[in-house]
């Protein structure tokens, strides 16, 4: 009973439909080995998996508008060049605060917003061709913080030489859209 009330207070209650957004299951981007985004890089000099940004929008403005983050994480997608696969948002109650990611066929953002607080904590991690990097522009004209604060890391850089060759010698396997059943 403890675990439903703590649903609950979270807006999931178990009872009845989520206050949040039913998530597209319906389709799958278009992925072939020859032309995919999500493969290891370097960058500076330095092998990795991809760019991990941790970013923190202190005095931010509009987090608990459910409807700009969402438009927000899309223009973030489109300037970093990265492809959408689909966006899942949580709303919670009572204050108003966000949860939620923008899966992307080069990893993902996600966004948990304390709108009482003014504060929002993102995570923008990307591979391939892709720009994390263009998306701060885009958060600081959305959210317009007061002071906004990114932490970098480089993930797997540590990895051996010898792994990446067998990493980077791996064929990957073409992935191809799903078809909608006829109902």
């Amino acid at each position: 009973m403890a675990y439903t009330d703590a649903l609950f207070q979270l807006g999931m209650d178990l009872t009845r439909s989520s206050t949040a957004q039913k998530e597209d299951h319906g389709q799958s981007a278009l992925v072939a080995h020859d032309d995919r985004k999500d493969h290891f890089i370097e960058r500076n000099g330095v092998r990795c998996a991809g760019t991990h940004l941790i970013i923190d929008l202190f005095g931010a403005k509009r987090l608990d508008d459910l409807k700009h983050i969402k438009e927000t994480l899309k223009r973030c997608v489109d300037v970093a060049g990265a492809t959408l696969l689909h966006i899942h948002l949580h709303h919670f109650t009572p204050n108003g605060g966000v949860s939620g990611v923008a899966v992307l066929a080069e990893s993902h953002i996600s966004i948990h917003s304390w709108p009482e607080a003014d504060y929002a904590a993102l995570d923008v991690f990307m591979c391939g061709d892709a720009d994390p990097h263009a998306t701060i522009e885009v958060l600081n004209a959305a959210f317009k913080p007061e002071r906004t604060v990114v932490k970098e890391h480089l993930r797997a850089n540590t990895m051996h030489e010898r792994t990446w060759e067998i990493a980077a010698s791996k064929k990957a396997p073409v992935r191809l859209a799903k078809t909608k059943r006829a109902a």
